[in-house]
């Protein structure tokens, strides 16, 4: 099976769907593992047959709040009318194996990711309360795909399938409003499947999956695996623009535990998505390309998360 060239970057589009993390599921501190909208890329089903290293660099800025008294665990207390900031900035390097011709093809990757926040809110710890402000920078929790599997049904058909585990890494402080990571590994199986259309120039691709977290031992909290689903519709052009729309869903399947949580009545919740997107492709030569991607969605129907309006840049090179 001859896949073209517009598959290049795909391996790199599976590898950084996950990676943008300091998001918004009704998690411990509100940041879960995933954006409404923000995990798809293009072309999320396909891992080209060419093997090789593939790299990509990630910009994400996240400004949300919870707002109107609702309490929001922190770090082993509870916020009221939270603000958060994030920038997450992220290196993903991702390997093809060298697996021959088939439907199959294989691939690695890990990423290294950075991340700089900030928050006000109103905190409570015993009897003691008041307004606090907070800001950390530093590592993110580290994050990496041993295996990506993905099958190639026809020449416009694919799927891919992977587990995306977050290691906790990041600075964490128990009662305080802002941290480097989340302190729990987290364990992420997804399917993303694509399908073009017009001889390729039209894209529409699906991403599905399941964030299953491990208890936080220094606060006793233990969040509910959040499902998400995302999607992403692109019409790209000859001169190498693109223009589309994405959307994303996060449910949460179950409620968080732990003394916190129960106070909160298991703090469940989830997100409705919905943005535009523009990307833009460059080529040198067979082997040496660049893409750009560009969202911005906004969030609705938000509950027991912060609400906000996701920016992610993506630049991808293969060379």
């Amino acid at each position: 099976m001859k896949l073209k060239n517009v598959y290049s970057f795909s391996v790199l589009a599976i590898a950084i769907m996950l990676c943008t993390a300091p998001a918004a599921d009704a998690t411990e501190e509100a940041l879960g593992r995933s954006i409404t909208g923000m995990q798809i890329t293009p072309y999320v089903g396909i891992i080209p047959p060419t093997p090789g290293w593939q790299f990509s660099l990630s910009y994400l800025y996240y400004d949300g709040n919870i707002s109107g008294g609702k309490q929001t665990p922190i770090a082993g207390t509870t916020a009221l009318d939270l603000h958060a900031n994030a920038n997450l900035f992220a290196a993903t390097f991702a390997y093809v194996w060298d697996t021959g011709p088939g439907r199959w093809n294989f691939a690695s990757m890990f990423t290294v990711p950075y991340i700089y926040t900030s928050a006000v809110a109103d905190l409570s710890l015993g009897p003691l309360s008041g307004r606090a402000k907070s800001s950390s920078s530093g590592l993110y929790d580290f994050y990496f795909a041993p295996v990506i599997a993905s099958y190639h049904v026809s020449e416009v058909e694919h799927w891919s399938f992977g587990m995306y585990i977050y290691a906790p890494t990041g600075d964490y402080q128990k009662g305080q409003l802002t941290n480097d990571g989340l302190n729990v590994w987290t364990f992420s199986p997804a399917a993303g499947y694509t399908h073009l259309f017009q001889q390729g120039t039209f894209e529409v691709s699906a991403l599905a999956g399941v964030d299953f977290y491990t208890r936080d031992n220094a606060t006793d909290y233990q969040n509910g695996a959040v499902f998400r689903l995302d999607a992403l519709a692109m019409k790209r052009t000859s001169s190498g623009w693109g223009y589309g729309l994405a959307g994303g869903w996060i449910q949460q399947l179950q409620d968080d535990t732990g003394p916190t949580a129960d106070k909160l009545n298991g703090f469940k919740g989830h997100s409705l998505g919905l943005g535009p997107a523009i990307s833009y492709s460059k080529s040198w030569s067979k082997e040496s390309k660049v893409a750009l991607t560009l969202r911005w969605l906004k969030e609705f129907d938000v509950k027991n998360r912060i609400e906000g309006e996701p920016l992610e840049l993506n630049v991808s090179i293969s060379l």
